[in-house]
């Protein structure tokens, strides 16, 4: 029988890399390209500000390639939109039907990437989904991943979070009004080993730095 071919979309973060274990895990699908979006005025992963380098690095240690699509800062929501269909109208030309998310609960974002894709006639596929956020943390880090929390909201979490890595004490640490997932936002990492990675990612911290006047990001740099 043969196998749907998918896209995996990327942020590098554990969300994304938990929703790839078990895709591999189901074994119905050939995993075509993780597909990440770069912010082009700072070459770095979009929301997460982790150096594409460090990205490229993530999808040989995993062995999967990974399709880089390159976003201006200020782009739109027009813009964005018109990039990200015409990208998925040249993905269904390469024979992909389905785009994988790692989204867990929010309604909104994934009514949002369905409209989109249905528009293209691609579906996509959540593997995550409605899965309890402290749950899929544990067993994130049962399973053996490695992720460093990279990018913080400072209105719902303090700087001492940046740089952590992503264990039971962090879960344990973190206020009762944050989703332990950061499904809201409040978080995001870099993940740098796991279950499908043939090497660990090696990078040193680097500055921290405020931007927005709310986000703190910690520059990770690749040994």
């Amino acid at each position: 029988m043969k196998k749907e071919k998918v896209l995996v979309s990327w942020s590098g973060g554990k969300d994304s890399a938990f929703a790839l274990y078990e895709i591999q895990r189901n074994g119905d699908y050939e995993i075509a390209a993780l597909f990440s979006t770069i912010t082009k005025d700072y070459d770095r992963i979009t929301m997460h500000g982790v150096r594409r380098v460090l990205l490229e690095e993530q999808a040989k240690a995993i062995g999967i390639p990974v399709h880089e699509v390159f976003i201006p800062k200020k782009v739109s929501n027009e813009e964005y939109n018109s990039i990200m269909e015409k990208e998925m109208m040249e993905a269904k030309k390469n024979g992909i039907s389905s785009v994988v998310f790692g989204d867990i609960f929010l309604e909104d974002v994934r009514k949002y990437r369905e409209e989109n894709l249905s528009k293209v006639s691609m579906r996509g596929i959540f593997p995550l989904w409605k899965r309890g956020s402290r749950e899929l943390v544990t067993d994130f880090i049962n399973l053996g991943f490695k992720a460093i929390v990279v990018c913080v909201d400072s209105n719902v979490l303090d700087k001492s979070f940046i740089g952590r890595t992503v264990d039971k004490k962090f879960l344990e640490d973190l206020p009762k009004s944050v989703d332990p997932a950061g499904e809201n936002g409040e978080y995001h990492t870099f993940v740098y080993h796991g279950p499908m990675f043939k090497k660990e990612v090696n990078f040193e911290k680097g500055e921290i730095v405020f931007r927005e006047n709310r986000f703190y990001y910690l520059d990770l740099i690749p040994i």
